[in-house]
């Protein structure tokens, strides 16, 4: 089919989307919702056999929805009707939840449903949920959908007036969620901070300011005067409840062009008299053993690694190397496995350039240490989306396992055609081949792992089961044990130092921070305005032609496959 995305933006859920469509043969082109015309213009253009909407802030204009069909992805169950679904249903504490598929007609979220699934709720975060279950479940849903369709099947039984089911809501408001901090448990905290985390963020008040918060999480054995700040760790503030307390691990002033950065950095000031905690539910690095596998787990706040935090990293990563262990997994957070350097701690220094110089070279350090590790086998295990430097960082590791959830963009130019560096001259080529390094890093196009694998760039697809932490966990001391392990050891270690006498990996990072110091040093601001447009969320004024190919003839076949490399 003909299919066109039409979202307000090139989200997780409609990225997902847009390569599991591909990798089913469908022609896909993406429209954003910039203007009724314009989404009327691209309808023209495309000519779809069926428009779908991910996400969409507005409704899609009716000569639109009457003159092909238009499917839209509630982040609901059947019924369930209005803007802030999934806000209220975590504020609310559902046990249960859903995605509908629905048709679009001339009332909101009441068109007819082609389909849809339910999940149990986790206690997290609104957006941690969003890009975990309710994109897996929109995705199993629009396929569905269109199974349907091509099939000629009917849509589900419409529901009728009065039936229990059908719920309408409007916005969750910030009185909806204010925090009572002298009557609300920790619990209570968590849900009405989690129902709005991702956007817009619960406006509250910290050391007198307003401000609001992001990224919350239980503190363990910590207590206080309910209200008050009691401790720091790793950036985060832990306040008191009344029956414990809570990490807050980010924070934007209420100003304009404020930032979202970690809690006690925005307020270094006053928490620099507070005690340090650790263990003590917040640590975004930490160690384990499982006999002679080591697992270094990470997980940074929208995948962001600031200078500091990869400098945090490294000296966890070697320090798990001075353990006796033979197979060492890097497992990222359940959301991001990695998105590279840290975009708002750069806005936010006093010079953006020197900032983005040290973030690179700190992500480099942690790459080289990691691509030089031959006395042990290192493994990338990717649960969460990854992108930009994210991705090739975890080429460096011996192998990649990855979740087939995930979405990887292996490449840099969409900030301002920033050139990149952790590398990837040196990792992508070995891994895809030069030619298709080459289209990888300039179509800069959402990779799922089907075809991450095909080229290379994965080597274990995870799924169902494999997923749980005791089971790749197994994975690794299946790989501890092999008979084959010495064998592979050492050919490790034959081929690093073959590829040094050919070509020493200084070289190649002296040629990619040269390319890098023009990025952020150079006549051309790109970059610079990229990151502040990206940072503060300014809409964009057209669709990137990289994914609206129906706007340009020059655009690439997308559903040509890259050559495997042999």
């Amino acid at each position: 089919m003909r299919i066109l995305l039409l979202s307000h933006s090139f989200n997780s859920l409609t990225q997902r989307l847009h390569v599991e469509l591909r990798e089913r043969g469908h022609a896909v082109s993406v429209e954003l919702d910039i203007h009724a015309d314009v989404t009327r213009e691209s309808v023209a253009l495309h000519r779809p056999d069926l428009v779908v909407a991910p996400f969409l802030k507005r409704a899609i204009p009716e000569d639109v929805w009457r003159s092909v069909r238009c499917l839209i992805v509630h982040p609901g169950p059947p019924g369930d009707r209005g803007p802030a679904a999934l806000d209220w249903a975590v504020l609310e504490g559902a046990d249960e939840w859903g995605v509908t598929v629905l048709q679009a007609d001339g009332e909101f979220d009441a068109g007819p449903v082609w389909a849809f699934r339910t999940f149990p709720m986790r206690r997290a975060a609104k957006s941690s949920i969003y890009r975990n279950e309710v994109t897996s479940c929109a995705v199993e849903a629009v396929l569905e959908a269109i199974g349907a369709i091509e099939s000629g099947r009917p849509t589900l039984p419409p529901m009728c007036a009065g039936d229990p089911r059908i719920r309408v809501r409007g916005p969750c408001r910030q009185a909806d969620r204010t925090i009572d901090w002298q009557n609300d448990t920790t619990a209570t905290v968590l849900r009405k901070v989690n129902s709005a985390d991702g956007m817009p963020g619960l406006a509250d008040s910290l050391f007198f300011e307003d401000v609001r918060l992001f990224d919350v999480h239980e503190a363990h054995d910590i207590s206080g005067v309910p209200g008050t700040i009691v401790a720091q760790c790793g950036g985060a503030l832990a306040r008191a409840t009344v029956d414990g307390a809570v990490w807050i691990g980010q924070v934007r002033r209420l100003a304009p062009k404020s930032l979202k950065l970690p809690a006690a950095k925005i307020f270094a000031a006053a928490a620099a008299h507070l005690p340090h905690r650790s263990g003590c539910g917040y640590a975004p690095i930490r160690y384990r053993e499982h006999g002679e596998v080591g697992e270094l787990r990470f997980s940074f706040y929208n995948g962001a690694m600031s200078s500091g935090d990869c400098e945090a990293l490294l000296g966890a990563y070697r320090a798990a190397l001075a353990r006796p262990t033979k197979v060492l997994l890097l497992t990222g957070g359940r959301d991001y496995w990695s998105n590279g350097i840290h975009l708002a701690e750069i806005e936010a220094a006093d010079s953006a350039a020197d900032e983005s110089w040290r973030n690179i070279n700190a992500i480099d350090d942690l790459a080289r240490a990691i691509i030089e590790t031959t006395d042990r086998l290192v493994v990338s295990v990717i649960r969460g989306n990854a992108g930009a430097g994210g991705v090739f960082l975890s080429l460096a590791a011996d192998e990649v396992w990855a979740s087939d959830q995930v979405v990887l963009n292996p490449h840099y130019k969409d900030m301002g055609n920033l050139y990149g560096s952790e590398y990837w001259t040196y990792l992508l080529p070995r891994r895809a081949g030069a030619a298709n390094s080459t289209r990888i890093t300039q179509y800069r196009l959402p990779m799922g792992v089907v075809e991450a694998r095909r080229l290379g760039i994965v080597d274990r697809v995870l799924s169902g089961a494999e997923l749980a932490d005791a089971n790749f966990v197994k994975l690794g001391i299946a790989m501890a044990v092999d008979e084959g392990f010495a064998a592979r050891l050492a050919d490790k270690q034959r081929r690093r130092a073959a590829h040094e006498a050919e070509k020493p990996l200084e070289a190649y990072r002296d040629e990619e921070l040269r390319r890098m110091r023009l990025n952020f040093y150079g006549f051309d601001p790109s970059y610079h305005v990229a990151r502040f447009n990206f940072i503060h969320k300014v809409p964009k004024s057209r669709t990137p032609l990289t994914i609206a190919n129906h706007r340009s003839r020059r655009a690439p076949d997308h559903s040509t496959p890259m050559v495997v490399p042999s």
